[in-house]
């Protein structure tokens, strides 16, 4: 597969590590007080190299794309539901549409591989706004059935990866936030665990969209023949292209492009998620770059994250994709930058530190 992987450097830097640190302990509190929003000043400032880090122009991309497994009753949606929350997105609807609206954060849509020609009947040349158009494998084409061939070819690995990169470079600020739909990403989201992360996928597999008991482990079963089938595909890029989305290989490129830019990437849940482990298979410094949102309700999320030895901010059983989670973690962020350029230290406060711990004991 002819790829362009783009290399990461390590951001650990021990001078810049020690001052943001010093920042955070002379401030006016007692040091470690403000918890795990420390911590993520702390990495925020890391990543943009800046003892006085500002989240600029932040953009929420939610990666669409069509999945032919669906067609073995993975799902208990149908596919169609794909298309429909697309539009649902774009016309401002959806919960990621009123959270990002709400955050100002800028919402873009990309199609990767929907079914659906969200062009039809409109002038040639005319653009949807929202909308980004990055079909892989024509205007109404989503992958293939997994069960029968790899997903997608590597050729549309590839592209998709591209088209990843590509989006990324061209849009402003310094903040990924990562959102997805498509029905039927959870399969691939599990496959992608168990075959990386060296896990059975029935620890992987859970409800999805809201399958019972028993359709679950229908669906299980569909996905352990389907890692049969793609037995031979364990390096990264085969393991994507077998078994993969051609949203999921879009934002994998996506999450290189902006780790290399040193952009802040706020992931959201188990497909995002799942992007984000096949882009540390293949460059494992993206995880210094990456903000995990929350911890997600459906099964495999859970262990996704042990595998990637990352903690996740909130964990308030979210299980709707779409970047929701990614969105209502934002203000954390936003938090985070505000205490380290903005809050006085003991010094410009004129605030002994022993007072300011006898106050805090108060």
């Amino acid at each position: 597969m002819d790829t362009r992987i783009p290399t990461l450097d390590d951001l650990h830097n021990s001078t810049l590590t020690a001052a943001l640190q010093q920042t955070l302990d002379n401030k006016t509190k007692p040091q470690g007080s403000l918890g795990r929003i420390e911590s993520l000043a702390l990495q925020i400032g890391q990543i943009l190299g800046s003892l006085a880090p500002r989240l600029e122009a932040p953009q929420m991309v939610v990666f669409a794309g069509d999945h032919g497994l669906t067609a073995r009753g993975i799902s208990a949606f149908p596919s169609d539901v794909t298309w429909q929350m697309v539009e649902n997105f774009l016309a401002g609807g959806a919960a990621v549409s009123v959270l990002s609206r709400q955050n100002g954060i800028a919402l873009t849509v990309v199609d990767c591989g929907v079914k659906r020609d969200f062009l039809a009947g409109l002038p040639a040349g005319t653009q949807r706004a929202g909308l980004q158009v990055r079909k892989v494998a024509g205007a109404e084409a989503g992958t293939a059935d997994a069960s029968v061939q790899p997903a997608m070819t590597p050729a549309q690995c590839a592209a998709a990866l591209e088209q990843g990169q590509q989006l990324v470079r061209e849009l402003p600020g310094n903040v990924l936030l990562l959102g997805e739909m498509g029905i039927g990403n959870t399969s691939a989201a599990s496959m992608l665990l168990a075959r990386l992360a060296g896990l059975d996928i029935a620890v992987c597999t859970g409800a999805g969209t809201g399958l019972d008991a028993d359709a679950v482990q229908r669906k299980t079963q569909v996905l352990r023949e389907v890692l049969a089938l793609h037995a031979a595909a364990v390096a990264p890029l085969d393991a994507l292209a077998a078994l993969g989305g051609f949203e999921i290989a879009t934002m994998v490129g996506a999450v290189l492009q902006a780790a290399q830019q040193r952009r802040v990437i706020v992931v959201d849940g188990f497909i995002a998620s799942s992007a984000v482990l096949v882009a540390h298979a293949l460059q494992p410094a993206v995880l210094q770059r990456c903000v995990f949102a929350h911890r997600s309700g459906e099964r495999g999320h859970e262990f996704m994250l042990q595998y990637l030895g990352v903690q996740a901010l909130l964990d308030l059983g979210l299980r709707l994709g779409e970047g929701s989670g990614a969105a209502l973690a934002f203000p954390l962020l936003q938090s985070a930058c505000t205490i380290l350029r903005d809050m006085a230290s003991f010094a410009s406060a004129g605030v002994s530190e022993k007072s300011e711990a006898a106050v805090a004991s108060h």
